[in-house]
């Protein structure tokens, strides 16, 4: 897919029509709801832009359309980083993007997306399912009146796009680098000059040069966003993402004022989606990126020894200033997270990584 005409679809005609439906008040009629979702992604942008209109879609199918969802795409209500400022403000029901574009409004809402060198994607379920993840979100979101729930799930991501190729802990310094959270904090301990940008700007402040790299979140994105055009060094795989998840965020009181069938309906849905698009994300990345390799001559690197080092300990570094200085909420997330981290990753490293390592060096068909 083009960029240009991957944008095409988010024209300023469907912008428009879409804030003077957003005016309308959302109806209450014979049991039925309407609500609104505002995202942070542009329209039909794979993976999480599709994920979330799919979400809504099943919603609406699965309730019989008692409960109808609208999806708005970034800049079609909202900015794309304003998505939950809509929800708290009353002006969208629902929001879909990840937690930790809002970091700034609670720390802790960044260790449900990704923690540097932290959870695999199924690791963090097992710590928001079973090991008393979901409680501290909830407890995190309860300030705001709003409650979260996973969404979608990417696997490991990329490690971003740079214009120039790294040789190691010098080549960081003060290179202006797009990346969010916990992990834009980390690449910042190593020198980066850290901003964080919606998907739809990206593009533009590589082009210019008001970035030096960026990541997002794969290939599958990567090569939508035409990040290949300005750039042909890819790097693998991200330390800072290991196992990103998408959330949806639902006005809680609203939550709880729909039907417990309805309520019951949202959640599960969640969760189907969560699975469903990693499945589209391990169908389409390997798909992407040899189309970004062989039609586009991107080369694929690895970072050096030194800076994933330097990446490993900053971390560590990071997440002691989180447990020593945060505040109390801030603090009990990470303590949870930590906990449950040296749990899950038991299977992980003495199973997992073992089979994956004999599957590297025997096995092929």
């Amino acid at each position: 897919m083009k960029r240009r005409e991957f944008f095409k679809s988010a024209s300023v005609a469907t912008i428009g029509a879409a804030a003077a439906t957003a005016l309308a008040t959302p109806a209450i009629a014979q049991g039925n709801y309407n609500w609104r979702m505002v995202t942070t992604w542009p329209k039909n942008f794979p993976g999480p832009g599709v994920g979330a209109q799919r979400l809504a879609d099943r919603i609406t199918k699965a309730s019989g359309g008692r409960l109808n969802i609208q999806v708005f795409a970034a800049g079609e209500m909202v900015p794309g980083l304003q998505a939950l400022d809509a929800v708290i403000d009353g002006s969208a029901e629902m929001s879909h993007g990840a937690s930790y574009y809002w970091q700034n409004k609670a720390q802790g809402l960044s260790f449900f997306s990704g923690v540097p060198f932290g959870m695999t994607s199924r690791e963090l379920t097992g710590w928001v399912r079973y090991l008393g993840g979901q409680e501290v979100w909830d407890e995190t979101y309860d300030q705001f009146g709003l409650q979260g729930f996973l969404a979608g799930d990417t696997g490991t991501q990329a490690g971003g796009w740079f214009k120039n190729e790294l040789t190691g802990l010098s080549s960081l310094q003060g290179l202006r680098f797009r990346t969010p959270g916990l992990g834009g904090q980390v690449w910042a301990k190593l020198g980066a000059s850290v901003t964080n940008l919606a998907a739809g700007e990206i593009f533009a402040a590589l082009q210019s040069g008001t970035l030096d790299a960026a990541e997002f979140i794969g290939p599958y994105n990567d090569l939508a966003l035409g990040f290949h055009q300005i750039t042909k060094n890819y790097y693998f795989p991200s330390f800072i993402e290991p196992g990103l998840a998408f959330e949806l965020v639902v006005d809680k009181a609203k939550y709880q004022s729909l039907p417990e069938d309805l309520q019951a309906l949202v959640k599960d849905i969640c969760q189907a989606e969560y699975d469903q698009v990693a499945a589209d994300f391990a169908a389409n990345d390997p798909r992407a990126l040899q189309a970004l390799v062989n039609e586009h001559g991107v080369q694929i690197r690895q970072f050096p020894e030194e800076i994933l080092e330097a990446g490993a300990k900053a971390s560590v570094e990071l997440l002691s200033e989180i447990r020593e200085g945060g505040d109390a909420l801030t603090k009990k997330t990470a303590e949870s997270f930590i906990a449950a981290f040296n749990i899950v990753r038991q299977k992980t490293d003495g199973t997992d990584s073992l089979f994956l390592r004999a599957r590297e060096k025997y096995f092929t068909l």
